[in-house]
């Protein structure tokens, strides 16, 4: 019984997967393209911070030995 179970829960995941709407990739790889030049100004691993003190990825003060 288990095994029937088991089997009717993969053909369940199968039809699911069976049922999602599939794109080609070159049209995926266009709007893709213009979704990140859309959002260019905003990316600030592409412009960088306008401010260093907005900066998460900043050095901290390191520890000085005298």
């Amino acid at each position: 019984m288990s095994n029937l179970a088991t089997q009717r829960k993969l053909v369940e995941q199968l039809r699911r997967e069976g049922a999602i709407e599939r794109k080609k990739v070159s049209q995926v790889c266009k709007e893709l393209i213009s979704f990140c030049e859309a959002h260019q100004q905003n990316d600030v691993l592409v412009s960088g911070f306008t401010n260093q003190k907005e900066n998460p990825f900043k050095e901290k003060a390191g520890c000085m030995i005298i």
